[in-house]
């Protein structure tokens, strides 16, 4: 270590840089080699009281926080007026500039205040820095660079957040105020305006069976953990120690927890309803039990989403503390019928269950009023039991057109998310519609032109010359399947009695075994086996006699006037019938591997799944390919021990099985259902290529509808954006250029859309129009209404600002400013001494 109290001419070489210095802080020696730095100045610096006496402080990191939050609440205004004016007068055009961002060092730079500046704070925002501390800022962060981790976070939700930014200045209230310019800060007015095809309504548009379609899921994947305090046990199961946020997200897309909150009562007092559901047991989200438990590690464990028919995001609600229960989809159905009304249509994978979950609640008559219809997505609702497919299933429902309501399938806080999914509107959901029209239209016009060859065939084959048969054989199906929902009751109690007597003489013969123990004993082995005879007798016995009185109670119920024997007929059947039952058993086995095994195809050839993902679904699938083929050989064993036997199954015809309601026609053994017409594989393909057909249709009626309002919008809102920016041109001119840059967000896009419109319109068999139409939404604030810009109160940014510089505390709080210029102090100190040690290592590192 070098002495630098006997040789100051050497240390004046390590300054210089001509001897070098080995500098680290193992075992403390950065700090040792300030202190021979800064000598006496170090003790008067660090440890002696400053002149006006400091008094002791209690205060807890969290008031500090708390106390410097309030500081910059009570600047945001000026701070939002000088980005505003940083924003209008950025050089941005006539050179050519290049930005040059290192991560490894800062530029120590003089910044002026002008006499306009009314805060330290709002003079470095108007030169685009952002200060990391509302009072004597010694550290800002420049715009550039907080846009820079702005878009890399957006694109990469993953990458972590820096302690830094959890301070700089809130640019949602620039969003607002330009808002506000616009009327549209009105409730909700973001959700009614959200999605241009599902909510630009125009006049003398046909009418449509669903107004809007939206489909509803849970995430699990957005967990937070919460921070607590170390339990008595060494777990952290204490009392939270986070600080309490008073922030709020800056728009309407996410729904406060107070509100969701209030429909937890209703969904818990939902009633059973008349009939069991017959999905049950299929899907974790049914269970209420599961649902309502989580992880206590979590303080909220997903998202609860909704989003329209084009991927447009609607609602967000946070899963607080629980699972996927029923309050959230409730909340969010209560939220869109008040703002869009009646004729909606919402997908959900639980649409079967949660049918009844609304009709039940407090929520069902305004539902039912309204005509609100809940549906299920086409991928799942192949997983649910025929009969509840026959009512919820996308291709069966007339008016959802080709829509296969699985949008949802194709961060930290609130404000991430929230900000993620509106960059994810405005620039890729907003710049696909056109692709999305164009390809449904081509998809459906393909299904009208190939179907119709293949549906006359079909029905030529069958010999069916009325296409109403095929909605008559819908009808005779549903009849059918309600008939298999629960066994006859006077059959379940015939195999109960039945297994009741094959105990009771199961239990007989074991008497009779111990009996005959004690009969053929020896007088020597007597006094070892008679205990142990008398203990089992006795048991077998109590045993007996209490089967006794089970099958008597059985008998009275059947009217049974003599206890069957094995050679009686009615012994006989009850033995069919118990075999039935297990065969229904091995077939609900066999089912459930093959819905395992079709959702990890399907996952394992979807777009986006990674390669070890691909992987572990490939290795899954092999284990449960041989759980298939045992599954299959007790099913074949079952179906041969009816009388006559049912229809056995092949390995190669098992797994090529895709619609799951091929099972449901083999659950029936009371009779043969190859009597009836609409079960054969040929009627039953072409089923549903009718109705595949007159969905077609449907998506054609639609999308003629969307084309015309995404035509119209693009024209209005261009327009309207437009005209409010000439009007506040001169008058506002900062606030004039935000709304300009919100108006190019999407005119970037729109040239791409009208071309897709305009390849749309070239399709042979286009039959709608891509003329500008006119909407009926025409209040204030909306694209078709006159624009009547106005600067929102409170916003002065051509006002004068002269006058005396504040530090940016209200002038009645002097204690609170004498706090925070106390905490400065101390941080002002250790940075100084800090700065002094970094300058000797740059010295050091530049020899």
């Amino acid at each position: 270590m070098f002495d630098y109290d006997n040789n100051t001419a050497e240390f004046e070489n390590v300054l210089t840089g001509a001897h070098p210095i080995d500098v680290s802080h193992a075992g403390g020696k950065f700090q040792d080699l300030a202190r021979e730095i800064y000598g006496d100045f170090w003790t008067l610096e660090m440890r002696t009281p400053n002149k006006r006496g400091r008094r002791e402080d209690h205060r807890t990191r969290r008031d500090r926080i708390q106390r410097c939050v309030d500081a910059f609440n009570q600047q945001m205004p000026a701070l939002v007026d000088a980005y505003l004016i940083w924003s209008l007068n950025y050089p941005n055009s006539g050179t050519w500039n290049i930005r040059v961002v290192d991560t490894y060092y800062a530029e120590n730079i003089s910044l002026t205040i002008e006499s306009l500046d009314r805060f330290v704070a709002s003079a470095l925002v108007r030169q685009g820095i952002v200060p990391c501390s509302p009072i004597s800022p010694s550290v800002g962060i420049t715009v550039d660079a907080l846009e820079l981790y702005r878009v890399a976070r957006l694109r990469s939700p993953h990458f972590s957040i820096q302690v830094y930014v959890k301070s700089i200045c809130d640019l949602h209230g620039v969003n607002a105020l330009v808002s506000a310019a616009l009327n549209r800060n009105s409730s909700d007015w973001n959700l009614r305006n959200t999605c241009p095809c599902c909510t630009y309504e125009l006049e003398g548009e046909p009418p449509m069976i669903f107004r809007l379609l939206y489909t509803m899921d849970g995430n699990n994947s957005l967990k937070r953990v919460c921070h607590r305090l170390m339990g008595a046990d060494g777990d952290y199961t204490g009392p939270s120690i986070e600080l309490p946020t008073t922030q709020q997200v800056g728009n309407d897309r996410y729904l406060a927890c107070n509100y969701v909150n209030m429909w937890a009562n209703a969904a818990e007092d939902e009633g059973v309803g008349d009939n069991e559901n017959p999905c049950a047991g299929r899907w974790k989200n049914m269970d209420d039990e599961k649902t309502k438990k989580s992880w206590g590690v979590y303080d909220e464990t997903g998202i609860f989403v909704a989003v329209c028919r084009h991927g447009f995001c609607l609602l967000i609600a946070d899963i607080v503390q629980s699972g996927e229960r029923a309050k959230y989809p409730l909340a969010v159905v209560a939220k869109l019928l008040n703002v869009f009304g009646a004729d909606l249509g919402g997908g959900y994978n639980i649409g079967c269950q949660f049918k009844t979950t609304l009709d039940n609640s407090i929520l069902g008559p305004q539902a039912r009023a309204l005509r609100h219809s809940c549906l299920v997505g086409a991928f799942h609702g192949h997983a649910h039991r025929r009969i509840c497919q026959l009512d919820h299933l996308a291709t069966y429902v007339k008016g959802l057109g080709l829509e296969d309501l699985e949008t949802c399938d194709v961060f930290h806080c609130q404000q991430l998310i929230s900000a993620y999914f509106q960059h994810n509107d405005e620039y890729d959901v907003y710049p696909k519609l056109g692709n999305f029209l164009y390809n449904n239209y081509r998809q459906a016009l393909d299904i009208l032109q190939n179907g119709q060859i293949n549906l006359s065939e079909a029905m030529r084959d069958l010999d069916i010359t009325d296409i109403s048969i095929f909605n008559q054989w819908i009808t005779n199906e549903k009849e059918y399947l309600q008939g298999l929902k629960s066994e006859p009751e006077h059959e379940t109690l015939q195999m109960e009695y039945w297994q009741k007597l094959i105990n009771l003489t199961a239990s007989q013969g074991n008497l009779d075994t111990a009996r005959s123990i004690w009969t053929s004993s020896t007088p020597s082995s007597a006094s070892f086996c008679a205990s142990d005879a008398a203990m089992t007798r006795k048991l077998e016995m109590t045993w007996r006699h209490a089967l006794e009185n089970f099958e008597k109670d059985l008998e009275s119920k059947l009217e049974v006037a003599q206890r069957w024997v094995p050679d009686t007929p009615e012994w006989k059947d009850a033995g069919h019938l118990v075999a039935k039952r297990k065969y229904q058993c091995a077939l609900d086995a066999l089912e459930g591997l093959v819905v395992a095994r079709i959702f990890e195809l399907t996952k394992l050839n979807r777009s986006g799944t990674g390669y070890k993902l691909c992987k572990h679904i490939v290795k899954a699938l092999q284990t449960r390919s041989s759980a298939i083929r045992s599954a299959l050989d007790r099913y074949n064993t079952a179906a041969l021990s009816l009388t006559p036997p049912r229809r056995t199954l092949k390995w190669d015809e098992v797994i090529e099985y895709v619609f799951l309601s091929d099972f449901d026609l083999l659950r029936d053994a009371r009779q043969d259902i190859s009597q009836y017409p609409w079960a054969t594989p040929a009627a039953r393909q072409a089923t549903d290529l009718y109705f595949k057909m007159c969905r077609a249709k449907e998506e054609v009626l639609r999308l003629n509808n969307e084309i015309q309002r995404l035509v119209t919008y693009i024209h209005d809102e261009e327009c309207y954006l437009h005209d409010c920016y000439t009007q506040l041109e001169l008058s506002c001119p900062a606030l004039a250029h935000q709304i300009n840059l919100r108006r190019l967000v999407r005119s970037r896009a729109n040239g791409y859309l009208l071309q897709r419109m305009a390849d749309i319109a070239q399709l042979q068999e286009f039959s709608g129009s891509i003329s500008i139409g006119e909407s009926i939404k025409k209040s204030l604030g909306d694209s078709a209404s006159i624009p009547h810009a106005q600067i929102p109160a409170g916003l002065n940014v051509m006002q004068d600002l002269s006058g005396s510089l504040s530090f940016g505390v209200a002038s009645n709080s002097p204690d609170m400013q004498d706090e925070l210029e106390d905490e400065e102090e101390d941080v002002a100190a250790i940075e100084e001494a800090a700065q002094a040690l970094r300058d000797v290592l740059r010295v050091s590192a530049d020899s």
